[in-house]
């Protein structure tokens, strides 16, 4: 009788395994399948990309005082660090002649000193104003379109972490070859600031392309064909992606404007570990040769 109990208990804990292992079974096999994809909204958005150039600050005035011929210093009227104003007398020498200032600023690098001799070319000091600064940048002959007087720019100034206005004054027009490319200067002149230093590096900002209220997308979202042809995955009733052609228009590096194939809200599919090239873009699309921020 014990054998028999002991039996029928054995039948019952395999049973019960059994039927554990058929749900644990059942419950992997039944789980949704996780697709290999990452997903994104469309959004509507603004999109603005802009060309970049780099200069450095300086002044648009400067006169450097030197000696026209051999003379003696017979009075110094201005100390280094003085401002000075046009017509005012710099130096006097024991003939009579005065040495005046062409144009307004402070004086610097004072080396004149009273009763010396002076030999013809000697430099005397320097009158720099620092109240009108510029910068001046080379610009590629493929984007002197988007380079044009009078534009506004915007300067990034890294060593006073600081931004400024400026305007285009002028633009060359003989350009300058270096390494078979053709480059023309262009001269922004600069907001009046406390801080700017002649020297410091600017980095020149102008408008490039602009698009408001449009459809836009991720550029990771962005995938391209054998022909280079942009296109998104879109999921279908099934949850399958469908491949979609799509229209791109300008982006900014990070997203992308979308003129066809997508509307906004819309759900777009991309694959998780191969990142979409982003060189399937057109110079034109991203702003030509020159570096493009947003």
């Amino acid at each position: 009788m014990g054998a028999k109990k002991r039996s029928q208990k054995l039948k019952w804990v395999t049973a019960g395994i059994i039927v554990i292992a058929i749900a644990v079974i059942s419950v992997y096999f039944m789980r949704p399948t996780q697709l290999p994809y990452e997903s994104t909204l469309a959004k509507t958005g603004d999109i603005t990309t802009y060309y970049s150039f780099t200069g450095n600050v300086d002044t648009k005035n400067r006169q450097t005082v030197t000696a026209d011929k051999m003379m003696q210093l017979s009075q110094i009227n201005v100390s280094e660090g003085d401002g000075v104003k046009v017509g005012d007398i710099l130096i006097k020498t024991t003939t009579g002649e005065t040495l005046k200032a062409k144009i307004a600023g402070e004086v610097i690098n004072l080396a004149a000193e009273e009763d010396a001799q002076i030999m013809p070319a000697t430099k005397l000091l320097d009158i720099v104003d620092f109240n009108n600064l510029e910068t001046k940048v080379k610009v590629d002959e493929y984007d002197l379109a988007s380079v044009t007087v009078n534009k506004d720019a915007t300067v990034r100034i890294d060593a006073i972490n600081k931004e400024i206005k400026g305007k285009i004054s002028s633009l060359s027009k003989e350009g300058q070859i270096a390494n078979g490319v053709t480059f023309f200067t262009a001269t922004v002149d600069l907001a009046k600031d406390a801080n700017l230093k002649i020297g410091m590096t600017a980095e020149v900002k102008l408008l490039n392309n602009q698009a408001t209220g449009v459809v836009t997308l991720p550029m990771a979202a962005i995938q391209f064909d054998d022909q280079n042809k942009p296109f998104i995955l879109k999921k279908d009733a099934t949850g399958a992606a469908v491949k979609t052609e799509i229209a791109t228009g300008i982006n900014d590096g990070t997203i992308v404007e979308i003129k066809d194939g997508v509307a906004s809200e819309e759900t777009i599919l991309y694959p998780k570990a191969t990142p979409a090239p982003i060189t399937g873009f057109a110079d034109g699309e991203s702003g030509g040769r020159s570096r493009v921020e947003r």
